[in-house]
């Protein structure tokens, strides 16, 4: 039993190393794109040919690439602050009321979060152009809003199951009316979980894929501008130093 135990225990003590070096390898690969944006050569691969950073100055001239930045921007903004107020809406009466089909209500609210969503992409585009809403950045955002909902429900249902409902009765007590204690007390306690569910759902939002190459028709989110550029590998190079240059531009624009 003791050889056991001091065999778990050395285990235990490389487990850190084993974590290092597991992200290490995870995250090799992503470290070394920023340098083929730098390379002259259009051929993506060791030894480099020779240092440039004429592919940065060539997004200059890409009015394509600054209309799909754009379009992947509104997207993300509206659809996450969608989402986030329905899903602080929908977790709030998880967590306060006790109704009939509770549980059913949460199971189809969390179901985006397990589907496929090649399945909801399809979806999707069949009733758009069933009830002849067509595809374009107002389907895009809603179909975004269906995703990140889950997301949103997950983490105020956590905010809220630690909120003490006390303190709203204690705000009600004081003479203000439901409205005012919800938010002068309940949203400024939840208020971080409600910054974390806008900041994931913009995230997920903005570099989603799959459901904009469906329902973005002639407007193109910068994901779909990114993937139609990549299918030429003379223009690699030039599409890393797009996506390394990403965050600058979101400012610069």
């Amino acid at each position: 039993m003791n050889i056991l135990q001091k065999l778990v225990s050395r285990v235990g003590r490389l487990l850190p190393v084993y974590a290092v070096l597991y992200m290490f390898f995870l995250y090799l690969p992503i470290l070394l794109i920023p340098l083929f944006s730098f390379n002259d050569s259009k051929v993506l691969g060791f030894p480099l040919t020779g240092f440039t950073t004429k592919w940065y100055v060539s997004l200059s001239g890409e009015a394509a690439l600054f209309g799909a930045l754009q379009n992947s921007l509104i997207v993300a903004v509206i659809s996450a602050a969608l989402a986030t107020s329905l899903g602080t809406l929908i977790a709030r009466a998880l967590a306060k009321y006790r109704y009939p089909f509770r549980k059913t209500t949460q199971t189809i609210v969390m179901i985006p979060l397990v589907m496929p969503e090649i399945i909801i992409a399809i979806s999707l585009l069949i009733l758009f152009l069933g009830i002849g809403l067509g595809t374009s950045l107002f389907t895009v955002v809603l179909s975004h809003v269906l995703i990140t909902i889950p997301f949103c429900v997950s983490i105020m249902g956590s905010a809220f199951g630690q909120f003490d409902n006390s303190l709203e009765e204690a705000a009600v007590d004081l003479g203000e009316n439901s409205w005012g204690a919800l938010r002068r007390v309940t949203l400024q306690v939840v208020a971080p979980g409600i910054i974390s569910s806008f900041l994931i759902s913009f995230t997920v939002s903005f570099d989603e894929f799959i459901l904009a190459f469906f329902l973005s028709g002639n407007s193109p989110t910068l994901p779909i501008y990114i993937w139609s550029q990549v299918r030429f590998p003379a223009k690699l190079p030039n599409v890393i130093a797009r996506f390394m240059a990403r965050p600058f531009t979101i400012s610069w624009n």
